[in-house]
Parts: C-alpha cells; sequence; structure tokens
C-alpha cells in the first residue's frame, strides 16, 4: 500500500508540473496575442521540458519558462512565422493544383504532399533543436530535416507518440485536453528528439551547423 501511495503521489506531482507548464504556455501566448506570443512561449515550454529530461526535475517552472521568452522572443517570432509562412503556401499550393485538371497537376499534387511530409518531419524536431542548440534560423530547419530522415524510427516514435497522447487525452481525459496537451506533446516530442542529439554534439555539431 505505501508503495502504491507513494506512486500516487509522485503521479499527481508530475501531472500538476504538466498542467502548470501547460497554462503558463496557454497564458503568455494569450498574453502576446497569439501573434507575438504563440512561438515563444511554445519555446518557453520546450526549455522547461528539456531541463526535466537532462535531469533537473526541481527547477523553478515559471522562472526557467520566463527566462526562455525573453531571451527568445524576437527569435523564437523568426523562427515560427518562417515555419508558418512555409506551412501556408504549401496548404495555398495544394489547393489551387487540386482544383486544376490533367495529369501534370495530379503530379504536382503529389509533389507538394511530398513536401508537406518534408514539412511535418522540420515540425517535429525543430522546436527541440532550438532549445538544445545554439545556431542560426535556417540551419534549425535544415538540421531538422537531417536528424529526421536519419533517425526514422525516432521520427516514427515522434508521430505515434503525438497520436497516442491525443488519444488517450480526448477519450479517456477530455476534460485535461486544455490543460495538458500542449505540455505532453512537448514532453513527447523532446524526449524522443533528445535521444538523437548525442550524435551532433560538440565537434559534429560545430562541423554540421556551418
Amino acid at each position: 500500500m505505501g508503495n502504491f501511495a507513494a506512486g500516487y503521489y509522485r503521479f499527481c506531482t508530475w501531472m500538476m508540473k504538466l498542467v502548470s507548464l501547460n497554462l503558463l504556455w496557454i497564458g503568455f501566448s494569450i498574453a502576446g496575442l497569439l501573434v507575438l506570443g504563440a512561438f515563444p512561449s511554445t519555446i518557453a515550454m520546450f526549455a522547461v521540458v528539456r531541463k526535466w529530461i537532462t535531469g533537473e526535475r526541481d527547477v523553478p517552472i515559471f522562472q526557467t519558462f520566463w527566462k526562455s521568452f525573453k531571451k527568445e522572443f524576437m527569435k523564437g517570432n523568426i523562427l515560427g512565422y518562417l515555419l508558418f509562412a512555409i506551412g501556408y503556401i504549401l496548404y495555398i499550393d495544394l489547393q489551387y493544383v487540386r482544383l486544376q485538371e490533367g495529369l501534370l497537376f495530379q503530379f504536382l499534387s503529389y509533389a507538394i504532399l511530398g513536401l508537406f511530409f518534408i514539412y511535418f518531419i522540420i515540425v517535429l524536431y525543430v522546436f527541440p533543436l532550438f532549445v538544445h542548440f545554439e545556431t542560426k534560423i535556417l540551419h534549425y530547419l535544415k538540421w531538422s530535416l537531417i536528424i529526421g530522415i536519419s533517425h526514422p524510427i525516432i521520427t516514427c516514435l515522434m508521430a505515434a507518440g503525438l497520436a497516442a497522447e491525443y488519444f488517450i487525452v480526448k477519450n479517456l481525459m477530455p476534460g485535461l485536453i486544455l490543460f495538458i496537451l500542449g505540455s505532453g506533446s512537448s514532453y513527447v516530442l523532446m524526449w524522443c528528439a533528445y535521444r538523437t542529439f548525442s550524435a551532433y554534439s560538440g565537434d559534429t555539431y560545430q562541423t554540421l551547423s556551418k
């Protein structure tokens, strides 16, 4: 019974940390009217999760979040809106091509879907990469794709983990969607991505980031 109580306490403590982080993410996003707050808040959330995964379980959540939010406010918005612009252009192109007839446009639609797949891989890795390494904005996009393609099992695990988390929360804990989905997703992505980062540290990473 004692082990069960201890385990239940640790579970509740962990859930409270995820909920607190998720509320910070939502709150700071809203405070920035989403337009300026969403991307720095997402980066700050990943920064806190990275601390947890690297062993700093008792790191102060608010202070760590706020420090990262301020530090990466400008760079985070540039990266975020670059990602948004790429995704929006791909979406508009796909809608246009699908309205056309002919074999050429059918081929183009498949080509754009292929680009969407590449874009999806980049989105999976870019925020974990951002909070783990310091490099130029375009390098984050490039190495997100390279790492994602180089580690297909981890990439599939990321996608499966996100799908599983969404299914569990939506069907078993629907009331917690607004309180845990963001922080839970960031934990899944950061945990998976961190498994790959040891291969891109030190001199090796300095070479890759050029």
